[in-house]
């Protein structure tokens, strides 16, 4: 007889092992089912070791400007295996912590690509060949996702890179071209541009980081261009040569450019391989996303889908939010499902983007009259101190009838550690705040976050330094 649980979790990134230790927190016998490594994507070739490589950046950047404060440090290096290296630790403690956190807990972890069939059994097949049968009260479906490719740019772990070849690329390269200028691709570019590397990015669509309020994606353009990146929005790209020394991509209307490193970053595709057998009743779209309704629920009953697996929003913490949301409908607690027209989002290039609400456009095009309010990092002390002066921040609130400022609808940020001052902002979204209240509380000084206190204050019709 095959052992029961609970709850069984297929997939081990965030979506899965999340759920798994939320239910397990709850007293729940739980099952995780995973092919790959603990943590998925996210901890092994996604968020985690994109933004180690990025702080790698952050330094190069710190250590050019040295001089500036005194500090004299020559030569200027990078050594490309200890950046790797400390990469690799990293996503090692992390994975090694969620491993410990699950045996914590007592959640059995079985290794193997799991596969649903009827009554809500799993079956495990192991890299072995060997075979076991689970089962349980409730299923989890959270099977994450795989780069998807261009046909012609297929990945080969040299010349051509998905992203998860990249973060295990030899060298820095010489020159770089990023096909995709999305949050992802945006990152890659802006590491790469900082070490060294002569970059291009090359954009189907008219802009880059579509999504973002426009006023947030041209500052992140200037700084763009100033370390020398070339963007080329609206370009499709046709194929590529390869050559000695790399390769030579064709674009747009015949232009070509040569480039020792081709990085695809095109988003990324649900990962549904194998996930279901016969005898249940789960749909999966012609995008291959598992289909579920408002609260998750796929057509087969007790059985639920999160994550990258379903068409929602691909971040790491939404899906933790998807978990714990299933975890909760399981115990009978009625949640509410996320709502992601107000999800927080993080762009950690240089400079960082953050926002949460409605863009400018957005909430126009919702049919509210709208007031705005822009600071510049410009004047900010910290900003000043840390001599990282670019970027902004937005605030659209709705306009009320008598001309003032009401509910704060959302929030964009660009420029120096944006993604950990969002928080605040995500709040007074979520919280649906007016402009009054949140205008009462106090920033500390000297700090980043004053901007977007001053941002808010000036939509009361008073202002401080603005």
């Amino acid at each position: 007889m095959s052992e029961h649980f609970d709850l069984v979790v297929i997939g081990g990134g965030p979506a899965g092992y999340g759920s798994a230790l939320y239910a397990a927190s709850a007293g729940l016998n739980v099952a995780l089912v995973e092919r790959g490594k603990l943590g998925g994507t996210c901890l092994n070739v996604g968020c985690i070791p994109a933004k180690e490589l990025l702080e790698t950046a952050t330094v190069v950047r710190t250590v050019k400007r040295a001089g500036e404060y005194g500090v004299i440090v020559e030569p200027k290096k990078v050594d490309w295996e200890i950046t790797l290296q400390r990469k690799r630790d990293v996503v090692a403690k992390l994975v090694g912590g969620v491993g410990q956190l699950l045996k914590g807990r007592k959640v059995t972890v079985y290794d193997g690509t799991g596969t649903l069939g009827a009554n809500r059994q799993v079956t495990v097949v192991g890299a072995d060949g060997e075979q076991v049968t689970i089962s349980g009260d409730v299923v989890v479906l959270a099977s994450g996702s795989v780069p998807r490719i261009i046909p012609g740019f297929e990945p080969d772990g040299n010349v051509v890179v998905s992203s998860d070849e990249f973060f295990e690329i030899p060298h820095v390269p010489q020159n770089a071209v990023v096909i995709g200028g999305g949050a992802i691709g945006c990152e890659f570019a802006s590491t790469l541009a900082d070490l060294g590397s002569r970059v291009t990015i090359l954009e189907a669509l008219p802009k880059i980081l579509p999504g973002c309020d426009p006023d947030i994606t041209r500052e992140v353009q200037r700084s763009f261009k100033k370390k020398g990146i070339d963007i080329h929005t609206g370009q499709q790209v046709h194929g590529h040569t390869r050559s000695a020394t790399g390769t030579t991509v064709s674009f747009g209307d015949g232009e070509s450019i040569d480039t020792n490193l081709v990085v695809v970053s095109v988003g990324r595709a649900p990962y549904t391989e194998n996930l279901l057998g016969s005898g249940n009743a789960v749909a999966v779209s012609d995008g291959g996303f598992v289909e579920v309704d408002e609260m998750y629920r796929t057509a087969e009953d007790s059985v639920w889908a999160i994550g990258d697996s379903i068409d929602t929003a691909q971040l790491a913490h939404v899906a933790f939010a998807e978990g714990i949301c299933v975890v909760k409908e399981i115990l009978g607690e009625n949640p509410s499902p996320v709502d992601y027209s107000r999800i927080p989002w993080a762009i950690y290039c240089d400079p960082e983007v953050a926002f949460a609400g409605l863009s400018e456009e957005a909430a126009t095009e919702a049919g509210y009259d709208v007031a705005i309010s822009k600071h510049r990092f410009t004047g900010n002390s910290r900003a000043m101190i840390l001599d990282d002066t670019a970027g902004m921040v937005k605030i659209v609130a709705e306009k009320r009838a008598d001309g003032t400022a009401g509910q704060i609808l959302g929030v964009h940020m660009v420029g120096p550690w944006v993604t950990e001052q969002l928080s605040g902002a995500y709040l007074a979204v979520n919280w649906e705040a007016t402009v009054d209240e949140v205008a009462e509380f106090i920033q500390p000084h000297p700090t980043l976050t004053e901007l977007f206190g001053e941002s808010v204050l000036a939509l009361t019709g008073r202002s401080l330094h603005g």
